[in-house]
């Protein structure tokens, strides 16, 4: 594609050589992303909150739901994530919450959205009354979400809104990370992946699966102790997962 010349100019100016480079313009949604995003790191006041789980129950409990539920209803690592997540919100509800100008929004229900990779931007599906969800429907709705998302045949409604985040680039092995809060959002929770590594356990090293996550909190809307709380109930969640199914699968 031709470099417009006001490109070519900035890059010469910046020591970048005619010929040197590919040029791609971007596309609408390209543009829509790098805005918001920009406007959200700008002026959006952003604090970290980061903590380490274990994550042996959760991979164990997966492994028994995902025999229970069968192939068509498997669940992902970050399905369990979204449930935990919803799970705490509930309890905490100034997470669960947006800011305007005119005062704070505490949603009611939590409606986690998850960020997807597609070609061109990023796209965060949203998984309404998460909650609410059996886990029985969580796999199918998010690979839908997903899928559909990779198509670009999402409906407004599906990617639009939501009350908290969370983005997954554990897949990647990218240990741990953090992300931009987007708007209406609160929050948005970074996941890292899962690996081995050698902790401390009543004074002595063992070998464990470990997850690192990142919470980027809006500190107009979150401040630090509520952030952490919140975090820690996460954590507590993720550490003993039988409590998001407790009657157990449903089929």
């Amino acid at each position: 594609m031709t470099v417009p010349h006001s490109v070519g100019e900035q890059l010469e100016a910046q020591g970048i050589a005619p010929g040197s480079y590919s040029f791609v313009a971007s596309n609408r949604m390209r543009k829509t992303i790098a805005r918001r995003l920009t406007e959200a790191a700008r002026d959006v006041p952003h604090f970290q909150l980061t903590l380490d789980i274990r994550s042996a129950a959760l991979l164990a409990f997966r492994a028994r739901m995902n025999v229970e539920l069968g192939a068509d209803r498997r669940l992902s690592v970050n399905d369990l994530v979204i449930v935990a997540c919803a799970r705490a919100l509930i309890d905490h509800p100034q997470v669960n919450s947006s800011f305007t100008e005119d005062g704070i929004v505490t949603h009611h229900a939590a409606d986690v959205a998850f960020a997807v990779a597609i070609p061109g931007g990023l796209i965060t599906p949203i998984v309404r009354g998460a909650a609410a969800l059996p886990l029985a429907e969580m796999g199918p709705l998010t690979r839908d979400l997903a899928a559909r998302a990779g198509a670009m045949k999402l409906t407004p409604d599906e990617y639009v809104g939501g009350t908290f985040c969370v983005s997954n680039l554990g897949m990647f092995g990218i240990r741990s990370f953090t992300s931009i809060i987007n708007p209406p959002h609160g929050a948005i929770l970074s996941v890292g992946a899962t690996e081995e590594r050698v902790i401390a356990v009543d004074g002595k090293p063992v070998v464990e699966p470990m997850m690192t996550v990142t919470l980027n909190c809006d500190h107009r809307v979150v401040d630090g102790a509520t952030g952490a709380k919140f975090l820690a109930h996460l954590k507590a969640i993720l550490e003993d997962p039988e409590q998001m199914n407790p009657a157990g699968a449903r089929t």
